[in-house]
């Protein structure tokens, strides 16, 4: 599969996954069009400064919302992939705003899924995230949901395929612990709510490549999880300040010590790859788990950052950053 003469759509465009993505389509590949799908008309206008229609013939920029049906029918239209990336994913944010969250994450999704099959989209990928595994809080629980209703559309179309991808924080992105590290190392001081947390990492390019590529081998109805390192958060931010204080505040309300991608009841439907894990839904009927390649991995298994093997060190996570 290749990406030459597609038209790509990306929801929530204009974030950290979505100009990524858009650039690594550009620079990879010849797409007839990638259409950048999102609300905030500024971020738009940023991002096509960097990456205008007059140098990239091929992007599009599409003022618009998921909680709006319409619009993304309009936006769909001759449409072959979309990668869903919009979400409302701020944990406090979501708490203190439930019905928000559930306008996006959930009733935005029904909405793409209607326009996706109703337009012929060919596939759409979504994005999950950790927090929909045994979620503790709102916006876990909001995307829990979402995800079963991509699994689940895929039985109300011939035509479209839906699948999800799943991956932990991203080095380095907006919301992510590092760049608060960052800022806090100017006082001397980084707070850590809890010294036995864990949590796993991808850098921003592999996760677009993961995506891209689990678009070409996604079959509908499964879940993509690459395989990735993972940190105690102690170790993080002796990485990022060695000589800081280290003040310890309390695990905040929906907060989880350790992040978990595959909870031991999918173990029975995992196959391991050399490079991910992929969940195949129960209710694939058109897929015989057996016949998938990969292999199984056993109905005890368990996917989480606390017994992950893949241990990040001071020294790697510095390199990446690129603080050495």
């Amino acid at each position: 599969m290749c990406f030459d003469d597609a038209t790509i759509l990306i929801t929530g465009g204009t974030g950290s996954f979505g100009k990524a993505c858009a650039e690594h389509l550009l620079a990879q590949y010849k797409p007839k069009k990638v259409i950048i799908f999102s609300r905030d008309e500024f971020k738009q206008y940023e991002m096509a400064k960097a990456l205008s229609p007059e140098k990239y013939p091929a992007m599009r920029y599409f003022i618009g919302d998921v909680r709006d049906r319409q619009r993304l029918y309009r936006a769909f239209d001759g449409v072959d992939y979309v990668i869903h990336a919009a979400a409302l994913k701020h944990v406090p944010t979501a708490e203190y705003n439930p019905l928000e969250a559930v306008k996006t994450n959930i009733n935005g999704a029904v909405n793409l899924i209607d326009a996706a099959i109703d337009m012929k989209v060919k596939k759409v990928l979504a994005l999950s995230t950790d927090k929909a595994v045994s979620p503790v809080n709102l916006y876990g629980a909001t995307k829990l949901c979402s995800d079963k209703l991509f699994t689940a559309a895929n039985a109300y179309s011939t035509t479209t395929r839906f699948s999800i991808v799943r991956y932990g924080n991203v080095l380095g992105s907006r919301g992510s612990v590092i760049p608060l590290f960052m800022k806090q190392r100017e006082t001397g001081q980084l707070t850590v709510t809890d010294p036995r947390m864990t949590r796993f990492w991808i850098a921003l390019d592999a996760g677009v490549r993961f995506v891209l590529d689990g678009l070409k081998r996604m079959t509908g109805g499964d879940i993509l999880v690459p395989k990735l390192p993972s940190m105690n958060i102690v170790d993080l931010a002796r990485a990022i300040g060695p000589d800081c204080e280290i003040k310890v505040t309390g695990v905040r309300p929906g907060e989880k010590i350790h992040e978990l991608m595959i909870p031991r009841d999918e173990g029975r439907n995992t196959r391991e790859f050399d490079d991910c894990y992929i969940i195949m839904s129960p209710f694939s009927h058109w897929l015989q788990f057996d016949e998938m390649p990969g292999k199984g991995v056993g109905d005890d298994f368990e996917y989480s950052s606390e017994n992950n093997p893949w241990k990040l060190t001071v020294a790697e996570l510095r390199s990446m950053l690129g603080l050495e």
